[in-house]
């Protein structure tokens, strides 16, 4: 048997060898996890309160119905990471590629949290909510965000190019700039004061009623 098939053959039985974590209604508060890496395996309905698991490793984990409350997570790698009805609150999660979570089941949502420079690319999110949190720098590019609610965001740079953005809410959220013909927005929602996002490539001036 060739030598390369020999050594893949031997990794698999390695990984498949390891014990793997898990634990189902548990709490985890103020853990360093930069110290002591949270363990591979599963996390069901278990809340991560005032965690630093900045610059971590989480890929191959997966979290069910979990919340992280007050917790650090920028730079986190996300390798195939599941994010099944995950709630995140107050968190910091700047520079994560969301993009490199694992498809299945994928869903969260979002509030008073921090995603700057996160990249989304070519997610299906579809009805999650960001509530009073900064995005700005997202990249949104082919991303089904249908049913979206960017309720009081900050959506400064953020990317939206060949988006579904069909039923999103943005009649709240502000600083956000796309062009409508390189996305699909049908029945999404906006407010007047917004309108100027989606005009900016006509360089025209609005200027309110006096």
């Amino acid at each position: 048997m060739p030598s390369d098939i020999l050594f893949h053959i031997s990794i698999l039985r390695f990984m498949t060898s390891q014990k793997q974590a898990f634990a189902e209604g548990e709490k985890f508060e103020k853990i360093d996890y930069k110290a002591a890496p949270l363990p591979l395996g599963e996390y069901t309905e278990c809340t991560f309160r005032l965690c630093d698991f900045s610059e971590t490793d989480l890929s191959g984990v997966r979290f069910v119905a979990c919340e992280f409350i007050g917790c650090n997570l920028s730079l986190v790698k996300l390798g195939q990471t599941a994010f099944r009805g995950i709630q995140f609150r107050d968190c910091k999660m700047m520079g994560l590629h969301f993009s490199n979570c694992n498809d299945f089941g994928l869903s969260f949502g979002f509030e008073n949290c921090i995603l700057d420079h996160a990249l989304f690319y070519r997610k299906k999110i579809k009805n999650s909510r960001f509530i009073n949190c900064q995005i700005k720098e997202v990249d949104f590019s082919d991303c089904d965000l249908s049913g979206v609610v960017f309720d009081q965001c900050d959506l400064f740079r953020a990317t939206f190019d060949n988006t579904v953005l069909e039923k999103t809410d943005f009649r709240t959220a502000y600083n956000y700039s796309f062009d409508p013909e390189a996305n699909r927005i049908k029945k999404a929602r906006f407010s007047l004061s917004g309108i100027s996002g989606l005009l900016g490539k006509y360089e025209i001036e609005i200027e309110p009623n006096t």
